[in-house]
């Protein structure tokens, strides 16, 4: 299964029969945590970005898009965590699968735990930096009044220009602080409900965890068990190989001893 299969939505297309049952929901999870995984990536770097020279209207606002593109994300990936919780349920599932959807949950609780990290400190930057300011006001107000002082001499255009700047300063710093409030107030309920809805998602997680742990650690307590009768049958053997490598020393040795006695024997004879 290729990248461009988990992008264009490919592996998400059900498979027929048994086979469906056993590796339809689990398929379609690890989609969804590649995805979420590639598109948190991509969030961060624009959280880093909140703050520094390439700070933009446009860079909040796809911040903003972003963090509810994951969210459309988690909530997709989620549906197929809870079809996968009901596998267990209702089907038998091999002890291969279940050791596979353990690593797949842990790799979906893992990345789950940095969007909400991502989504924490995005809000903590939108808080200590204010959103840059747009200058289309700006050029359309400095147009208007470069007009109308065209016709003052350079001391009144002077002092026209620095009150037009100073008013304009303050009309922008007044809509700008409004939209701020509202935009951070929003932000932060969107990030706090995401959060609440994260935090739902780590108890299906825990459940699902849960019914998988006994067999894992049977597994695990059976693998170190065949590891520790394997190492008991490899000793077992060398023991054996030793006791035959001296059965034969023995034997070898029995033989010399009657050769020469019987060599011993018949020079006896011969004198």
């Amino acid at each position: 299964m290729s990248f461009e299969d988990l992008e264009s939505g490919r592996a998400l297309i059900p498979l027929a029969g048994p086979r469906h049952i056993e590796h339809g929901p689990s398929r379609a999870l690890a989609a969804g945590v590649f995805r979420i995984n590639t598109a948190v990536a991509g969030y961060k770097r624009l959280v880093n970005c909140v703050g520094a020279p390439r700070d933009t209207v446009d860079l909040r606002h796809n911040l903003r898009k972003t963090r509810l593109q994951i969210r459309e994300l988690v909530k997709e990936t989620s549906t197929e965590l809870d079809r996968v919780r009901q596998t267990y349920k209702y089907n038998e599932v091999n002890d291969s699968k279940k050791i596979s959807d353990a690593k797949l949950t842990k790799d979906y609780e893992s990345v789950l735990k940095d969007f909400e990290k991502a989504q924490l400190l995005a809000a903590e930057k939108e808080k200590a930096f204010p959103h840059p300011i747009t200058n289309n006001t700006r050029q359309l107000s400095n147009r208007a009044s470069e007009l109308e002082i065209s016709s003052l001499n350079p001391m009144q255009a002077s002092l026209v220009r620095e009150a037009n700047r100073q008013v304009i300063h303050m009309e922008n710093e007044i809509v700008l602080n409004e939209a701020i409030i509202d935009e951070r107030e929003q932000g932060i309920r969107e990030i706090q409900k995401e959060i609440g809805e994260v935090n739902e998602i780590f108890r299906d997680l825990a459940q699902l965890v849960s019914a998988q742990g006994t067999l894992i650690g049977d597994i695990s307590s059976n693998i170190e068990s065949s590891h520790a009768a394997t190492g008991e049958g490899a000793n077992q053997i060398a023991k054996a190989s030793k006791t035959q490598r001296s059965t034969s020393s023995m034997t070898c040795l029995m033989l010399v001893i009657v050769g020469i006695i019987l060599l011993i024997l018949v020079v006896v004879v011969v004198s």
